[in-house]
């Protein structure tokens, strides 16, 4: 079997977009200005953003047999990703998330799983001759956690590195964590993660710190504008982000995701991929939507060049 660079198991989701200038408070009815359906799902953006810059990506996931499955099994052939093991589910609908984006672009997310929880340890463990064979594993927390730490174990015993997106954020178990190459929280899941309030780069450096100790070889914590800070064995650095104006920022730790794998999969050193990784996640929030604001590689070039310039 051919090496598969990258393969991403997560989460598919049709996102269900409204954009008001405000949310509603509770017990509120607000006017929105604008209604969307969008393809997502945090397995799926990623996806999408490391197949966008140039990678061969495989897609290991469930959607439901309806419209919203199909629609989302189209969009990831048309992004050139491998489809074969994105599963069509006989009893769950495919999972769906419920997105209010405000004027300052910020956004609030629940998320109905359906089909995408249905994927248990024995569904990954029959795919371990995909697993083996991948340049890097990409994971997110919309799918059954114990599928998660079983495929983090088998990706682990090939000696095949591990990205793991904790979102959406929840305590994790060392089992998982150990297994856990590079893990990128944002502040609020790095503070879940290690139990302590985070509202500082200095207190997302001792949260990392706290995961190492679990077993994550390395923590990159992003911090929205700010970029993002790289923690390991080696010490700490803090990579600075790109002012832009944010007008949308679904999918922009997903953007980054998928980006850093590509360039570490290319065999770039953690901060220049971390520091790639950021500019993809900048361009994301120039544009609305989730997969329709994940830039080209030749848009991300033409920005770091400007950027150098700056």
């Amino acid at each position: 079997m051919a090496k598969l660079s990258i393969v991403v198991i997560g989460s598919l989701n049709m996102d269900m977009v409204v954009r008001t200038e405000r949310a509603p408070q509770a017990g509120e009815t607000l006017f929105g200005q604008r209604f969307a359906l969008s393809p997502g799902g945090k397995g799926a953006n990623q996806a999408a953003a490391a197949a966008r810059l140039g990678a061969e990506v495989t897609m290991i996931g469930r959607v439901g047999r309806d419209a919203f499955g199909s629609e989302l099994l189209e969009v990831m052939r048309q992004e050139h990703i491998h489809t074969q093991h994105i599963v069509e589910s006989e009893t769950q609908a495919t999972g769906v998330a419920s997105i209010v984006v405000d004027g300052e672009g910020e956004n609030r997310i629940i998320v109905v799983p359906g089909a995408n929880i249905e994927m248990g340890p024995a569904d990954i463990a029959a795919l371990e001759p995909v697993l083996s064979q991948a340049d890097i594993v990409v994971m997110q927390l919309e799918t059954d956690i114990l599928m998660c730490e079983h495929a983090a174990a088998m990706a682990g015993g090939h000696g095949i590195p591990v990205i793991l997106n904790p979102a959406p954020a929840q305590e994790l178990g060392d089992d998982l964590l150990q297994h856990v190459t590079y893990l990128t929280p944002n502040e609020t899941e790095a503070g879940i993660l290690a139990g302590i309030a985070v509202n500082s780069i200095d207190d997302a450096e001792q949260a990392a710190r706290i995961l190492l100790q679990k077993g994550v070889q390395n923590v990159i914590v992003t911090l929205g504008s700010k970029g993002a800070l790289v923690v390991n064995k080696a010490g700490s650095l803090h990579i600075p982000g790109f002012p832009v104006q944010a007008v949308d920022t679904v999918a922009a730790g997903d953007s980054f995701n998928g980006a850093l794998a590509v360039q570490l999969t290319g065999g770039k050193t953690l901060d220049e991929a971390v520091r790639f990784a950021n500019a993809v996640g900048a361009l994301a929030v120039g544009k609305q939507g989730a997969i329709p604001s994940l830039p080209r590689l030749p848009e991300v070039e033409r920005f770091l060049k400007e950027a150098a310039e700056w």
